[in-house]
């Protein structure tokens, strides 16, 4: 089973249970009377006042019998108090603390306490299976009383940091380990630990199916090809007609004969990001009982060179009957995608939100900071949006004008896979409009889903986009 690599254990407690009589502790202030209150000597009260005339975050060690953590947060917006959890746990690392208890959390409304905690836990993924060396890192027992956070509120979190922490693994285990077919093996343990089903087809199926797209971009491949299916449908679910979701599932991708050069090939085991983030939403969602009806989709391939790989100027043919000419072996994801998308038809979707690392345009609008998005589901994503926020994993909403559909038409298919030099981005969704016929959302996580560094809580490396976004989505659907 798949390894989350998270450095710390989050306990909830009661009062009446207590703490180990060891345990450092944690003090978040959140008003400058809170110093007098804690009798806080007068070099103290003095930083304490000097942060909130600033309106600095600031982490003040206090040491005695135990080291007590001082938590100064001037501002309450969400991400401030992740990004202050973040940096709590960096210090926490650095002091080689083991056990640590939480208090002063009257003056903060549950959900400012969630998001602490989301910032400490997400800081704490560590994805060290390829290192001979380890370094510092010890995990971390944080106990939470529920006096201020629900027991269920603190479960909540555990599992959607597991699922968030799966899916980053999922990312940034390398090719030669997690190809397509290692996915869907690691998709069926991951389903029955979770509560969902799966069901993957392998190559006999896929051709029986005329799944020309994904065909074509595994031509240059050595590993076959899977298209995965799950689906988690509770009793109690509250939509009639499921909610699916897409993910591009391009394991590795060289770019084809359209080679990727000056170092654009690397980190391209991220190119399946999308479909790590459709097992990560899922898991989430099933491991905390959602009543939601929730479908996904992911298309499995390497995109790589070979003999009998696919070269610009093929056509070729798509699951629907389209007929495609390819012009960039490097525009693979959209070919994938649009036999998912067409396959998706198949379940009567109240919504599809695809997602995919798909092109270089839209991580240049967006860099890091959010996922650029398109579709004719206005009212959906406009709720987006709002989760977007919630969770810091903001939406851009790109023009999608009936002209940039225009630019991919062909002289002698049905399509060609790119539209030219300008709105790459919007041509890239609007290729995948072709093949809907259903409400419908693209979100382009090609900016977001990969880091070199780490800021704040978001590591270097994969990032997990979308999984927070979509369980919160699906979450103020339930309510």
């Amino acid at each position: 089973m798949i390894d989350n690599y998270l450095n710390l254990k989050l306990v909830p407690y009661t009062e009446k249970e207590g703490i180990p009589k060891d345990s450092d502790s944690i003090e978040l202030i959140v008003k400058p009377e809170q110093a007098k209150d804690s009798n806080f000597h007068k070099s103290l009260t003095h930083k304490v006042e000097k942060a909130f005339t600033k309106k600095e975050t600031d982490i003040i060690i206090n040491h005695g019998d135990s080291r007590n953590f001082i938590v100064l947060l001037p501002k309450l917006e969400l991400e401030s108090v992740r990004l202050a959890g973040s940096s709590l746990y960096a210090i926490l690392n650095k002091e080689q603390v083991t056990s640590i208890s939480i208090c002063g959390l009257n003056e903060l409304s549950e959900k400012e306490i969630y998001a602490f905690l989301e910032g400490i836990l997400l800081s704490s993924y560590n994805f060290k299976k390829y290192k001979k060396e380890e370094g510092n890192s010890s995990e971390i027992t944080l106990y939470v009383s529920t006096q201020n956070i629900s027991e269920k509120n603190l479960e909540e979190l555990n599992a959607v940091i597991e699922a968030v922490c799966m899916t980053k693994t999922l990312v940034n285990e390398p090719v030669n380990y997690m190809d397509a077919l290692k996915y869907s093996e690691l998709a069926v343990e991951i389903g029955r630990k979770y509560g969902f089903d799966t069901e993957i087809l392998h190559k006999d199926k896929i051709q029986a199916l005329k799944m020309g797209g994904l065909l074509a971009v595994n031509r240059g491949s050595e590993t076959p090809p899977t298209f995965n299916i799950f689906e988690y449908k509770p009793e109690n679910a509250l939509n009639k007609k499921p909610l699916v979701l897409v993910g591009k599932g391009v394991m590795f991708d060289t770019g084809g004969y359209s080679l990727k050069i000056s170092g654009y090939m690397s980190s391209m085991k991220s190119d399946m990001a999308g479909g790590a983030a459709v097992l990560g939403i899922l898991s989430a969602v099933a491991n905390n009982k959602l009543p939601y009806h929730i479908v996904g989709l992911v298309p499995a391939t390497d995109n790589k060179i070979s003999a009998n790989a696919l070269v610009v100027d093929d056509v070729i043919t798509m699951m629907d009957g389209t007929t495609v000419e390819v012009q960039n072996t490097d525009a693979e994801g959209r070919l994938v995608l649009a036999d998912a998308l067409t396959y998706a038809k198949r379940f009567d979707p109240e919504l599809v939100i695809d997602m995919a690392t798909l092109t270089g345009a839209a991580a240049a609008i967006t860099g890091g900071l959010g996922i650029a998005m398109a579709g004719n589901a206005q009212e959906e994503m406009d709720s987006l949006k709002i989760s977007g926020d919630e969770v810091q994993e903001r939406l851009f909403q790109l023009p999608f004008w009936s002209e940039f559909s225009e630019m991919l038409k062909s002289d002698i298919a049905d399509l060609k896979n790119i539209g030219g030099p300008v709105g790459g981005a919007t041509t890239a969704a609007k290729f995948l409009e072709h093949f809907t016929d259903y409400p419908w959302i693209h979100l382009d996580i090609a900016g977001a889903a990969f880091a070199d560094k780490p800021i704040g809580y978001r590591n270097s490396g994969a990032t997990a986009v979308a999984v927070r976004l979509i369980y919160d989505f699906v979450k103020s659907k339930c309510k």
